[in-house]
Parts: C-alpha cells; sequence; structure tokens
C-alpha cells in the first residue's frame, strides 16, 4: 500500500487525508498542536466556548459532497444552524445594511438604498449565480497548469461574463446605485488580500455564495465540523498524531522522502503533503539548499493577505443590538484598504468584523452571558516591525466599544468576564502562517489558478501542498475542494 504524510491537521490537510486513504492510501496527519484544526481551532475559557477563526460556515454542499464521497452523510455527524439573516454592516454615521438569503427581505432592505433595484437586483443574481457555477464546476476545481487550457474550459461568451476585465467595485457598481451596497458587497476584498478597487469583478461570486447557499453555524461551533472531518477521517483508518512537530522535509536523490520530526524521529513516505502555509513551507520546512535556492525566493515574491487581531471576549451578560455577524466599515472607506494592503502600521480607524455565536447557539456560553469575537485585520508582520500590539490591542479595543456604542450596543470593559487577545504574531507561531498573513496569499487575477502557487513542488517531486496559499485559494469551502486537487496530484505522481 502507498503512504503518505500530511503536515498539519488544518482543513486542508483532513480533506486530502480523506480523498487519498478513499484512494486506497495509508495516510498519517502530523499535527504540531494538541488538537487538529489549524486556523479553524476552538479556544475555551470557563464555559465559554470560542472558535478562533471562521465563525460561519459557507457553501455547505461542499462538506457535504466530501462525505458522500466517503459514504456518509454530513449530517449524521453534525447539526447545522441557519443564520438568517446573515451579515450586517455599519457604517460611523449610524447606517446599517442587512444582507438575507431570503429574497423578498434582500430586496426590501437594498430598496432602502437603491430605490427600484428589484429588477437588477434579480438580473445580477442571475448573473452573479452563472459565473458562480462556472467557477465551481470548470475553473475552481481544474489542476491543470496551463492558463490557456485552465481558460479554455470556458466558450468566449462565457469568459467575456465573468468580470474579469474590471475592479470588483466598478462591477459591483453596474448593478447597484448605492455606494453602501457596494462598500458592503466589495468588503469581502480585505480578506482576498487586495481591495475592491484591484481585485478582479469575478469575486461579486462572494456575496452572492452567501446569499444563495445561506450562512450556518454548526451546532458546537465551527469546530464540531473539524470534529466531524477528523472522526471522518479516523473511521476510514487515518492515523493522527498531535503534539508532533516537523522539523524538516527529507530527500533522498532528487525525490521528498519524508520528514524529520523535532524529536529526531525519521519518517518515510512515497509522498509529503504540506498543510502548512505555502511559504512557510518552502521557507523553514523544505531541504535546506532547496529552501534556499529557490523556497526563500518565491516567497518573497508572494503578495500576502492580511494578519489579524483578534479578541474573544466572554461578557457575563446578554448582549442586545448585535446579531451573530457584523461588519463595522470606516469613513475613509478606500484608504482603510490601502492602509491594510501598503501600510507600515494598523490604522487609525480600520474595518473590523464581530461574532457573536452564542447568538445563535446558547450553549457556547453560560446561561445569560454571551461570547463576543472581534477581528481587527492588520498589515502583515513585515510591516509591523515597529508595532507595540499590546498598546495597540488596548487602543483597537476602546475603537471597538465606541462603534459599539455607536449602535446601541454598549460594552465596556467591566463586562468582560474571560478574555484573551491573539496578535498576528501569535498566529504565525502557533499556526505556522507566513509573515502572519490569516488568509494566505493574495487573490489578484494573476494569482488564480494555474498563476497561483502549485500544489505540487516543481523542483522537489514527491512534495506536495495544500491550504490557502495555493490552488484554488483561502476560505474553508476551497481549501477542503484543495484537498481534493492535491490528492489527485499525489495519486497521479506514485501510480
Amino acid at each position: 500500500m502507498s503512504n503518505a504524510l500530511i503536515i498539519g491537521a488544518g482543513l486542508g490537510g483532513l480533506s486530502t487525508s480523506i480523498h487519498l486513504r478513499l484512494a486506497g492510501f495509508d495516510v498519517t496527519v502530523l499535527e504540531q498542536n494538541s488538537q487538529a484544526g489549524g486556523r479553524a481551532n476552538r479556544l475555551t475559557m470557563n464555559g465559554f466556548t470560542f472558535d478562533a477563526g471562521p465563525s460561519l460556515l459557507n457553501y455547505p454542499w461542499v462538506f457535504e459532497e466530501l462525505f458522500a464521497l466517503a459514504g456518509r452523510n454530513l449530517y449524521d455527524y453534525l447539526e447545522l444552524i441557519e443564520v438568517e439573516p446573515g451579515i450586517r454592516f455599519y457604517w460611523p454615521d449610524g447606517e446599517s445594511l442587512q444582507l438575507s438569503s431570503r429574497f423578498d427581505l434582500l430586496r426590501s432592505e437594498l430598496e432602502r438604498f437603491d430605490p427600484g433595484v428589484g429588477p437588477r437586483l434579480a438580473r445580477w443574481l442571475d448573473r452573479a449565480g452563472r459565473n458562480y457555477r462556472l467557477s465551481f464546476e470548470r475553473l475552481v476545481i481544474s489542476n491543470t497548469d496551463s492558463p490557456l487550457k485552465w481558460l479554455g474550459a470556458l466558450k468566449l461568451n462565457e469568459l467575456a461574463g465573468l468580470g474579469l476585465e474590471k475592479p470588483l467595485y466598478r462591477q459591483l457598481s453596474t448593478t447597484f446605485h448605492s455606494r453602501r451596497i457596494c462598500q458592503a458587497m466589495g468588503s469581502y476584498a480585505m480578506y482576498l488580500g487586495g481591495s475592491p478597487f484591484d481585485l478582479p469583478g469575478l469575486f461579486e461570486i462572494l456575496p452572492f455564495g452567501e446569499i444563495n447557499y445561506g450562512l450556518w453555524l454548526p451546532r458546537g461551533g465551527i469546530y464540531a465540523l473539524v470534529e466531524a472531518m477528523v472522526d471522518l477521517a479516523s473511521d476510514l483508518g487515518v492515523e493522527f498524531r498531535t503534539n508532533c512537530r516537523v522539523e524538516q522535509v527529507t530527500q533522498d536523490g532528487v525525490r521528498a522522502a519524508g520528514v524529520l520530526l523535532a524529536d529526531g524521529e525519521r519518517l518515510a513516505a512515497e509522498a509529503t503533503v504540506s498543510n502548512c502555509d505555502l511559504p512557510y513551507t518552502d521557507v523553514n520546512l523544505l531541504p535546506e539548499g532547496l529552501a534556499k535556492s529557490t523556497g526563500v525566493r518565491r516567497a518573497g515574491r508572494l503578495a500576502m493577505t492580511p494578519g489579524v487581531m483578534t479578541f474573544y471576549w466572554g461578557l457575563n451578560r446578554e448582549i442586545q443590538g448585535l446579531g451573530h455577524h457584523s461588519i463595522f466599515l470606516p469613513d475613509n472607506y478606500r484608504q482603510s484598504f490601502n492602509d491594510l494592503m501598503t501600510g507600515s502600521g494598523i490604522s487609525s480607524n480600520p474595518p473590523f468584523y464581530t461574532s457573536v455565536a452564542s447568538a445563535s447557539d446558547p450553549q457556547l456560553a453560560p446561561a445569560g452571558k454571551s461570547t463576543l469575537f472581534v477581528l481587527v485585520p492588520t498589515p502583515v508582520l513585515s510591516r509591523l516591525d515597529r508595532t507595540d500590539f499590546l498598546a495597540e490591542s488596548e487602543r483597537l479595543k476602546q475603537l471597538v466599544f465606541s462603534r459599539l456604542r455607536g449602535h446601541g450596543c454598549n460594552i465596556s470593559a467591566g463586562d468582560i468576564e474571560v478574555e484573551r487577545v491573539l496578535t498576528p504574531r501569535d498566529w504565525r507561531n502557533s499556526f505556522s502562517l507566513y509573515d502572519g498573513s490569516a488568509f494566505g496569499a493574495a487573490h489578484s487575477l494573476f494569482m488564480l489558478g494555474p498563476w497561483r502557487p502549485a500544489n505540487r513542488n516543481p523542483h522537489l517531486p514527491g512534495m506536495f501542498y495544500v491550504g490557502a496559499s495555493t490552488t484554488p485559494g483561502t476560505g474553508m469551502p476551497l481549501v477542503t475542494l484543495g484537498g481534493r486537487m492535491t490528492a489527485e496530484r499525489v495519486v497521479e505522481y506514485v501510480r
């Protein structure tokens, strides 16, 4: 039986392990932390339960398909709670906009900002829906290294309708006449490592996907999905070793031969897959000569998505006036993206989002209390050299309190029963994130498909990648689909 080692038990690594096991491989997953999940981890403090990173599940069909391939039903492993209405966007002047998966509610809400939008909204849903289907059926899951073959999967009229030739914000403004609607839907760009004024219009499929497929919370939090995937992989015979740190990928001649563990043990494998961030792997885990000759150079060329400062607050009371998921946008919308992508410090007034998961699943907090998660995007660590993270965390904390008060949600330090803060440096150190980037390599036009770093190393046969910085991209559904793609590469190589 062919064997494979997977470094890291994030969703991408878990997905790869399942697909390889289904293909008949002997699979071992090596996780440096005490539990699986990677960025989708769990924190518990005095009866409060927090998801460390992702706070909502989108595109549940991706996970339904994964379990179905193994002959299992996702819903035998977990329960999903619908979060409806979905995300609410807030501006400093007190205005807010609520998205919904119910067409009548969505149309009524958008009419407040853009009278007569109904027919245009219907046309946008049709256009974005077509592009979503084309993307996921023909582009996202393609393993080709050829740009011509990748683009050739679409007819010319389909390709012309993708919106690749115009920025996201302009693509949205062809339908919506309100800057508030365009700002809300364009804000997804912050997680893609770009600005809605630069990233391609194709990415309007992101707000469409959440509207069309809804937003969900597994009962018990996002980590319940991780547990479900671990259970499935274990049921199939995947071996897990936690608290197991990989020191280096080993080499036999020109090929990857397995790994050297931090305790000195060597493990051999026909295929080695890293679910650590791709540039982190290239710089820190590849054989020394290869890391110096190609890894550092490739990593240095990659544009990365932002880092994050995250706050986990267990509150001594229930929160009023704040839904499950909220995004707070600043007045200086365009400048905030410039600060995030090119600034040398954390913005004085950055966008941020909050999640009150206990509003959807009360068991995540003690009775009568609440969980509040806050995520503030920051520049990557290489542009934060002089940042005092302790001082910045306190400043951002007060900024969040002020913005919440402006929308009728009064929270102060006295309401916080338990607290934990993770800086970009903490995220880097805990989850092997290159330059502290929270969402992996950026997603500009020439960082998609075959232009994105491939899921196999061109200089080291037998070395593969899965996760946010390789194809197809960032986000729980995409890295899970990426596990299937990486497994296909491994099978092709070994057999």
